[in-house]
Protein backbone atom coordinates (compact mmCIF):
# COMPACT_ATOMS: atom_id res chain seq x y z
CA UNK A 1 0.00 0.00 0.00
CA UNK A 2 1.32 3.41 -0.65
CA UNK A 3 1.71 5.84 1.43
CA UNK A 4 0.25 9.59 0.47
CA UNK A 5 2.34 12.53 0.60
CA UNK A 6 1.11 16.52 -0.21
CA UNK A 7 3.26 18.90 -0.86
CA UNK A 8 1.67 22.58 -0.74
CA UNK A 9 3.80 24.77 -2.57
CA UNK A 10 6.58 23.63 -5.24
CA UNK A 11 8.56 27.02 -5.71
CA UNK A 12 12.43 26.79 -5.72
CA UNK A 13 12.33 24.41 -2.05
CA UNK A 14 9.31 22.69 -2.47
CA UNK A 15 10.78 21.36 -5.90
CA UNK A 16 14.33 20.67 -4.68
CA UNK A 17 12.94 18.66 -2.41
CA UNK A 18 10.47 17.05 -4.85
CA UNK A 19 13.21 16.39 -7.13
CA UNK A 20 15.05 14.15 -4.02
CA UNK A 21 12.28 12.45 -3.78
CA UNK A 22 12.49 11.16 -6.97
CA UNK A 23 16.26 11.04 -7.82
CA UNK A 24 16.69 8.64 -4.95
CA UNK A 25 13.51 6.37 -5.65
CA UNK A 26 11.60 7.30 -2.38
CA UNK A 27 8.67 7.92 -4.09
CA UNK A 28 8.31 4.28 -5.10
CA UNK A 29 6.25 3.76 -2.53
CA UNK A 30 4.40 7.36 -2.25
CA UNK A 31 2.15 8.71 -3.64
CA UNK A 32 2.63 12.41 -3.88
CA UNK A 33 -0.31 15.31 -5.06
CA UNK A 34 1.32 18.82 -5.34
CA UNK A 35 -0.51 21.77 -4.77
CA UNK A 36 0.61 24.66 -6.59
CA UNK A 37 -1.58 27.88 -8.05
CA UNK A 38 1.38 29.44 -10.03
CA UNK A 39 0.68 28.45 -13.35
CA UNK A 40 4.66 27.59 -15.00
CA UNK A 41 5.30 25.99 -11.27
CA UNK A 42 2.50 23.91 -11.26
CA UNK A 43 2.92 22.53 -14.90
CA UNK A 44 7.32 22.02 -13.65
CA UNK A 45 5.15 20.05 -10.77
CA UNK A 46 2.97 17.65 -13.06
CA UNK A 47 5.77 17.24 -15.63
CA UNK A 48 7.54 15.80 -12.95
CA UNK A 49 5.42 13.04 -13.02
CA UNK A 50 3.17 13.90 -9.91
CA UNK A 51 -0.01 14.70 -9.14
CA UNK A 52 -0.62 18.35 -10.05
CA UNK A 53 -3.28 20.86 -8.63
CA UNK A 54 -3.84 24.79 -7.86
CA UNK A 55 -5.82 24.10 -5.04
CA UNK A 56 -6.71 22.40 -2.35
CA UNK A 57 -10.27 22.09 -2.96
CA UNK A 58 -9.07 19.79 -6.02
CA UNK A 59 -7.44 17.41 -3.68
CA UNK A 60 -10.01 13.84 -3.33
CA UNK A 61 -12.19 14.29 -0.58
CA UNK A 62 -10.91 11.02 0.79
CA UNK A 63 -7.52 11.55 0.52
CA UNK A 64 -5.85 10.68 3.69
CA UNK A 65 -2.34 11.82 3.57
CA UNK A 66 0.98 10.48 5.70
CA UNK A 67 2.47 13.99 5.59
CA UNK A 68 1.26 17.33 4.34
CA UNK A 69 4.63 19.51 3.97
CA UNK A 70 3.85 22.96 3.66
CA UNK A 71 6.77 24.74 1.46
CA UNK A 72 5.35 28.33 1.07
CA UNK A 73 6.66 31.87 2.63
CA UNK A 74 5.69 32.22 6.44
CA UNK A 75 3.74 35.00 5.89
CA UNK A 76 0.96 33.35 3.57
CA UNK A 77 1.56 30.44 6.54
CA UNK A 78 -1.67 31.36 8.66
CA UNK A 79 -4.37 31.96 5.02
CA UNK A 80 -3.40 28.49 3.44
CA UNK A 81 -3.67 26.46 6.88
CA UNK A 82 -7.46 26.25 7.61
CA UNK A 83 -7.83 24.67 3.84
CA UNK A 84 -6.01 21.27 5.11
CA UNK A 85 -7.45 21.38 8.60
CA UNK A 86 -9.65 18.21 7.51
CA UNK A 87 -6.71 16.36 7.10
CA UNK A 88 -5.65 16.58 11.13
CA UNK A 89 -9.09 15.47 12.05
CA UNK A 90 -10.34 12.13 12.94
CA UNK A 91 -11.46 11.08 9.51
CA UNK A 92 -7.56 11.75 8.39
CA UNK A 93 -5.64 9.83 11.73
CA UNK A 94 -1.92 9.60 11.45
CA UNK A 95 -1.30 12.55 9.16
CA UNK A 96 1.55 14.31 10.27
CA UNK A 97 2.43 18.11 8.89
CA UNK A 98 5.44 19.24 8.27
CA UNK A 99 6.73 23.01 7.44
CA UNK A 100 9.89 24.00 5.90
CA UNK A 101 8.84 27.91 6.39
CA UNK A 102 11.65 29.76 7.93
CA UNK A 103 10.70 31.63 11.33
CA UNK A 104 7.09 30.53 11.60
CA UNK A 105 6.32 28.24 15.30
CA UNK A 106 4.73 25.52 15.47
CA UNK A 107 2.19 27.58 18.02
CA UNK A 108 0.75 28.16 14.71
CA UNK A 109 0.00 25.46 12.80
CA UNK A 110 -1.70 24.08 16.32
CA UNK A 111 -3.49 27.03 15.96
CA UNK A 112 -4.83 26.88 12.95
CA UNK A 113 -4.30 23.18 12.30
CA UNK A 114 -6.01 21.97 16.17
CA UNK A 115 -3.60 21.23 19.24
CA UNK A 116 -3.57 17.85 18.60
CA UNK A 117 -1.99 17.57 15.24
CA UNK A 118 1.21 16.38 14.72
CA UNK A 119 3.88 19.14 13.58
CA UNK A 120 7.48 19.13 12.51
CA UNK A 121 9.12 22.07 12.01
CA UNK A 122 11.97 21.90 9.24
CA UNK A 123 14.91 24.73 9.03
CA UNK A 124 16.86 23.82 5.43
CA UNK A 125 19.16 25.77 3.42
CA UNK A 126 19.71 25.96 -0.10
CA UNK A 127 21.85 23.16 -0.43
CA UNK A 128 18.95 20.98 -0.44
CA UNK A 129 18.57 21.82 -3.83
CA UNK A 130 21.25 19.53 -4.94
CA UNK A 131 20.96 16.89 -2.30
CA UNK A 132 23.73 18.55 0.20
CA UNK A 133 21.66 20.48 2.37
CA UNK A 134 21.53 20.82 6.15
CA UNK A 135 18.03 19.77 7.64
CA UNK A 136 17.63 20.33 11.22
CA UNK A 137 13.53 19.82 12.74
CA UNK A 138 11.97 20.14 15.52
CA UNK A 139 8.72 18.13 16.09
CA UNK A 140 6.09 18.38 19.05
CA UNK A 141 4.96 15.45 20.94
CA UNK A 142 1.82 14.58 19.00
CA UNK A 143 4.36 13.20 15.90
CA UNK A 144 4.64 9.28 17.00
CA UNK A 145 8.21 7.80 16.18
CA UNK A 146 6.94 5.96 13.42
CA UNK A 147 6.12 9.22 11.22
CA UNK A 148 9.15 10.74 12.52
CA UNK A 149 11.29 8.54 10.58
CA UNK A 150 8.98 8.30 7.76
CA UNK A 151 9.71 12.31 7.22
CA UNK A 152 13.09 11.77 8.16
CA UNK A 153 13.61 9.28 5.68
CA UNK A 154 12.02 11.57 2.75
CA UNK A 155 14.61 14.35 4.16
CA UNK A 156 17.41 12.46 3.93
CA UNK A 157 17.20 12.93 0.01
CA UNK A 158 17.62 16.52 0.25
CA UNK A 159 20.99 16.05 2.76
CA UNK A 160 21.91 15.79 5.89
CA UNK A 161 19.09 15.54 8.76
CA UNK A 162 19.48 16.31 12.46
CA UNK A 163 17.17 17.30 15.09
CA UNK A 164 16.83 19.61 18.13
CA UNK A 165 14.45 19.01 21.19
CA UNK A 166 13.97 22.34 22.20
CA UNK A 167 11.86 24.96 19.87
CA UNK A 168 13.78 27.97 20.79
CA UNK A 169 17.03 26.37 19.11
CA UNK A 170 15.34 26.64 15.64
CA UNK A 171 16.50 30.54 15.84
CA UNK A 172 19.84 29.55 16.14
CA UNK A 173 20.01 26.48 13.42
CA UNK A 174 18.40 29.27 11.22
CA UNK A 175 21.11 31.94 12.17
CA UNK A 176 23.83 28.45 11.55
CA UNK A 177 22.72 26.70 8.73
CA UNK A 178 19.84 28.00 7.37
CA UNK A 179 21.61 31.43 6.02
CA UNK A 180 24.90 30.15 6.44
CA UNK A 181 25.37 29.41 2.64
CA UNK A 182 25.28 32.96 1.85
CA UNK A 183 27.97 33.30 4.78
CA UNK A 184 30.05 30.95 2.25
CA UNK A 185 29.32 32.44 -0.69
CA UNK A 186 30.20 35.94 0.65
CA UNK A 187 33.56 34.45 1.90
CA UNK A 188 34.00 32.93 -2.31
CA UNK A 189 33.32 36.58 -3.36
CA UNK A 190 35.58 37.98 -1.09
CA UNK A 191 38.47 35.65 -1.95
CA UNK A 192 37.89 36.31 -5.84
CA UNK A 193 38.06 39.75 -5.15
CA UNK A 194 41.31 39.65 -2.83
CA UNK A 195 42.88 37.27 -5.92
CA UNK A 196 42.22 40.17 -8.52
CA UNK A 197 43.50 42.86 -6.63
CA UNK A 198 46.36 40.64 -6.01
CA UNK A 199 46.72 40.39 -9.70
CA UNK A 200 45.16 37.04 -10.89
CA UNK A 201 42.55 37.31 -13.53
CA UNK A 202 39.10 37.89 -12.33
CA UNK A 203 37.89 34.22 -14.23
CA UNK A 204 41.27 32.28 -12.61
CA UNK A 205 40.85 33.82 -8.99
CA UNK A 206 37.32 33.11 -8.96
CA UNK A 207 37.68 29.28 -10.12
CA UNK A 208 40.77 29.36 -7.15
CA UNK A 209 38.41 30.57 -4.59
CA UNK A 210 35.44 28.25 -5.83
CA UNK A 211 37.05 25.24 -6.19
CA UNK A 212 39.23 25.90 -2.54
CA UNK A 213 36.37 26.56 -0.52
CA UNK A 214 34.59 23.49 -1.99
CA UNK A 215 37.77 20.87 -1.41
CA UNK A 216 38.34 22.44 1.60
CA UNK A 217 34.46 21.86 2.95
CA UNK A 218 34.78 17.86 1.23
CA UNK A 219 37.85 17.69 3.16
CA UNK A 220 36.74 18.39 6.28
CA UNK A 221 33.77 16.79 6.33
CA UNK A 222 35.31 13.18 5.27
CA UNK A 223 37.89 13.71 7.42
CA UNK A 224 38.95 12.03 11.05
CA UNK A 225 40.59 15.02 11.59
CA UNK A 226 38.56 18.49 13.43
CA UNK A 227 38.62 21.27 11.26
CA UNK A 228 40.64 22.90 14.07
CA UNK A 229 43.79 19.77 13.35
CA UNK A 230 43.18 20.34 9.39
CA UNK A 231 44.17 24.41 9.16
CA UNK A 232 47.18 23.35 11.66
CA UNK A 233 48.26 20.66 9.13
CA UNK A 234 48.50 22.88 6.27
CA UNK A 235 50.35 25.93 8.17
CA UNK A 236 53.88 25.86 8.59
CA UNK A 237 55.65 27.94 11.18
CA UNK A 238 56.11 31.28 9.56
CA UNK A 239 55.12 30.43 6.68
CA UNK A 240 52.41 32.39 3.80
CA UNK A 241 49.14 30.46 5.56
CA UNK A 242 50.57 31.97 9.23
CA UNK A 243 51.06 35.01 7.74
CA UNK A 244 47.39 35.22 6.33
CA UNK A 245 45.99 33.35 9.85
CA UNK A 246 47.99 35.64 12.03
CA UNK A 247 45.69 38.63 10.39
CA UNK A 248 42.14 36.57 10.20
CA UNK A 249 42.71 35.12 13.63
CA UNK A 250 44.87 37.66 15.29
CA UNK A 251 42.77 39.12 18.39
CA UNK A 252 40.01 36.81 17.37
CA UNK A 253 38.77 39.39 14.72
CA UNK A 254 37.24 36.47 11.81
CA UNK A 255 35.40 34.51 15.21
CA UNK A 256 34.32 37.66 16.36
CA UNK A 257 32.66 38.68 13.18
CA UNK A 258 31.62 35.15 12.79
CA UNK A 259 29.43 35.63 16.11
CA UNK A 260 27.88 38.53 15.74
CA UNK A 261 26.58 37.99 12.13
CA UNK A 262 25.24 34.60 13.43
CA UNK A 263 23.61 36.40 16.61
CA UNK A 264 22.41 39.12 14.37
CA UNK A 265 20.37 36.55 12.02
CA UNK A 266 19.28 34.89 15.08
CA UNK A 267 17.62 37.66 16.71
CA UNK A 268 16.17 38.34 13.44
CA UNK A 269 14.65 35.41 13.34
CA UNK A 270 13.22 35.51 16.79
CA UNK A 271 11.76 38.81 15.53
CA UNK A 272 9.95 37.37 12.68
CA UNK A 273 8.72 34.51 14.75
CA UNK A 274 6.88 37.17 17.05
CA UNK A 275 5.20 39.08 14.12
Amino acid sequence: MQDTVILVGCGNMGFAMLKGWLESGSLQAVNVHVVEPTEPLLERAAGAGVNAYATAQSLAPDLKPRMVVFAVKPQVMADVLPTYRRFASDAAPGTTFVSVAAGTPVSLFEEHLGKDAAIIRCMPNTPAAIGKGMLVTYKNANVSEENAAFVNRLLKTSGKVASVDDEALMDAVTAVSGSGPAYVFHFIEALTDAGVSAGLPQETAALLAMQTVMGAGALAASSSDSPSQLREQVTSPNGTTAAALNVLMGENRLKILVAEAVEAARNRSVELGKA
